[in-house]
């Protein structure tokens, strides 16, 4: 309990803030691809197209949101990012192509790839590195308490067969702006220290983050976790929305409502217990419990079996994806901490080619022949391994190094 006191208020204002952005974003971005397949009677793979957008866009635009954050200060980049992002919703409620819906979640992945690297370095630079760990957690937590209502409150109002729940996230993404409008006037000081000091280009900041070989194959190991997870929000609703008693996404949204209470339940019990380990270590057992979970749903449409698929999964989940901000974050150097954690932004790759090689794989073999489509994305998934493997590696070898030089 004292260590929650310990928080600065912007902290809790960026957790607060992600959880009732995530609740509002789950209430309809879960049941796009089903909205543009059955609505507007896209194809799988061009559903996947629009699906991937979002990602593919904040690839880049991550790692310069990042530089942005250490060159011009969190204040600027975030509130940009964050109105930016709530006229997006607001072009989703009005959408009504599947061109459309490709351009608007490609400006979504512009502001959500801009503001996240520059929250995570600002919740690094306000927290105690002993407590960073617990913020990092705290976000991740917040993430997935509006998971868990989201898509139930997505069903209710029929995401899956109008546009109109994208209001609500329009709504709540402007008073998060004004919030932080506010704090950033109560907090003028806090925030003026956010600027780097020592000027930087945009070259070298790659530069730096490209020569650095543990983060460079840290990063390419989690693209390859991340096209695993990805299946979860664009392949497995595809694949299931064209089977029997699935094709009104009710028992989809149960499942990926079942996501998100796991990782409430299991995430700090499983983090407890991944602290005693290599990060690498935990990474990589992550990687296989996704791949696993991926395996098993080629195999049931039972709606319990499913159940303990996703809890799997989600356990797979948390071991990849909790960890990850404090593992950056000891690899950051301290005056770049935005541009690494931007920098990640290029792991995204693998949410974006998920739902693309996903829908083209349902296209191709169609549902019939889920095994093909199933294997095939594990195969790619288990790619992360020997990368992971790689970084581990490097991080041993540099510190034998520096142990060896200081010697």
């Amino acid at each position: 309990m004292k260590n929650l006191k310990d928080i600065h208020p912007i902290g809790w204002t960026i957790i607060i803030g992600t959880m009732f952005g995530r609740f509002s974003t789950s209430m309809s971005i879960p049941f796009l691809a089903i909205y543009l397949t059955n609505v507007l009677h896209a194809t799988p793979f061009e559903a996947g197209l629009v699906i991937a957008a979002s990602a593919g866009i904040g690839i880049l635009a991550s790692f310069y949101g990042g530089f942005l954050a250490d060159k011009i200060g969190r204040k600027k980049v975030m509130l940009v990012s964050v109105f930016g992002g709530a006229f997006v919703f607001l072009g989703f409620a009005f959408s009504h192509s599947v061109l459309a819906f490709f351009l608007v979640n490609a400006l979504n992945g512009l502001c959500r790839s801009m503001f996240e690297p520059a929250s995570r370095a600002l919740l690094s630079d306000i927290t105690e590195e002993k407590k960073r760990l617990l913020i990092f957690n705290l976000r991740y937590a917040a993430i997935n308490i509006g998971v868990v209502f989201g898509p139930l409150v997505g069903v209710v109002l029929g995401s899956s067969k109008t546009t109109t729940p994208f209001l609500f996230a329009f709504v709540v993404y402007g008073l998060y702006g004004l919030v932080l409008v506010y704090q950033s006037k109560a907090y003028a000081k806090l925030f003026q220290k956010q600027a780097s000091s020592e000027w930087i280009s945009l070259r070298g900041a790659f530069h730096v983050t490209r020569t650095d070989t543990v983060f460079l194959f840290t990063i390419l190991g989690i693209l390859f976790c991340a096209f695993g997870y990805g299946s979860l929000t664009a392949t497995f609703p595809q694949y299931f929305a064209t089977l029997p008693g699935f094709e009104d996404g009710v028992k989809i949204s149960y499942l990926m409502s079942l996501n998100a209470i796991s990782v409430l339940v299991f995430q700090y019990p499983v983090v407890r217990i991944a602290q005693k380990f290599s990060p690498y270590t935990i990474l990589i057992v992550g990687n296989l419990l996704i791949c696993i979970s991926n395996l098993s749903m080629a195999f049931t449409t039972h709606f319990f079996a499913l159940g303990v698929v996703i809890i799997l999964f989600t356990i797979g989940e948390i071991l990849v994806f909790t960890l990850t901000d404090a593992l950056v974050d000891s690899i950051a150097k301290p005056e770049l901490k935005g541009t690494y954690f931007g920098a990640m932004g290029f792991s995204q790759l693998g949410n974006v080619l998920s739902p693309i090689v996903g829908g083209w794989l349902l296209g191709y073999f169609g549902a019939k022949q889920p095994l093909i489509v199933f294997v095939v994305l594990v195969l790619v998934t288990l790619i992360g391994i020997p990368l992971l493997l790689r970084a581990k590696y490097s991080l041993a070898s540099k510190e034998k190094h520096t142990i060896s030089k200081v010697a």
